[in-house]
């Protein structure tokens, strides 16, 4: 589906990812419906949105929250007629801990914000979608969603849900005027880990994780060229993309891989 005069909807639009996904999708002229549970980060992307910010409209909202959701989505399709997509990109990481230290309220969070947020945003807006003469789902895993990271175990859960919830919705409306894709980025240069709240284990700015790191706006490219080209599957980032050719080959030895990388790390 080209994004060219569409209403797309981008959750997580105050930061990182989210917010060069808007600003891209503003540049190719569509109208951004961005979703952030931070009122302030929200009113930054507008400003920098600059002489496009006529065609973003924040919405403050929190994912997790299933009747908020559904209002949500009565009061967009009221006030704007018709919304042709949506990029369910905001998520959270987990503390990095052990499964046996987490608690649930930890676990919750990690599992609502990521998993249930896109389930709700997914459903509260698919009977809309198809109602439409093309319409776009885009929800956001990770490449812990298809490799084991040791401390982010809840994290890659929740992500690993995210795939196969998108890849089941895509087999389901496959004959219908609703495409989906699924996203698997990899290590992207973003604000995650403060926007979870959560302290990162030190990367020094000149280690080759650090230099893996895909910056967001080629990340956010990658994922809008998806869209446009009713991609199936993408994986975003050298790193995610090895990872995907090393796990499909042979998942012990990269499960082993990972852990002993994480261990390094001092993470496990």
């Amino acid at each position: 589906m080209q994004v060219n005069n569409k209403t797309i909807i981008v959750t997580g639009a105050g930061s990182g990812m989210g917010r060069e996904l808007t600003f891209q999708l503003l540049n190719k002229n569509a109208t951004v419906i961005g979703i952030d549970i931070n009122p302030d980060s929200l009113a930054e992307t507008q400003k920098l949105a600059g002489a496009n910010a006529t065609r973003f409209k924040g919405y403050t909202l929190d994912i997790s929250n299933k009747e908020k959701v559904e209002a949500f989505a009565q009061e967009v399709i009221q006030a704007l007629g018709a919304v042709d997509g949506i990029i369910n990109n905001a998520g959270i990481i987990q503390p990095f801990i052990p499964v046996n230290d987490l608690n649930y309220d930890q676990i919750h969070r990690v599992m609502n914000v990521n998993f249930f947020g896109t389930v709700y945003l997914t459903k509260a807006f698919l009977p809309h979608f198809l109602t439409r003469p093309e319409a776009h789902i885009v929800n956001i895993s990770s490449m812990g969603g298809f490799i084991p990271f040791p401390g982010q175990t809840f994290y890659g859960a929740a992500k690993a849900a995210v795939k196969l919830f998108t890849e089941g919705l895509y087999a389901e409306l496959k004959n219908t005027n609703v495409k989906v894709t699924v996203v698997h980025p990899g290590a992207i240069a973003t604000n995650i880990t403060t926007n979870s709240g959560l302290d990162m284990p030190k990367v020094e700015p000149d280690s080759k994780q650090s230099q893996m790191a895909l910056p967001a706006p080629k990340a956010a490219a990658i994922i809008i060229k998806a869209m446009e080209t009713n991609k199936y599957r993408a994986t975003v980032g050298k790193d995610a993309r090895f990872l995907d050719l090393l796990y499909r080959f042979n998942p012990r030895y990269a499960t082993n891989f990972i852990q002993k990388m994480m261990a390094k790390r001092g993470i496990v």
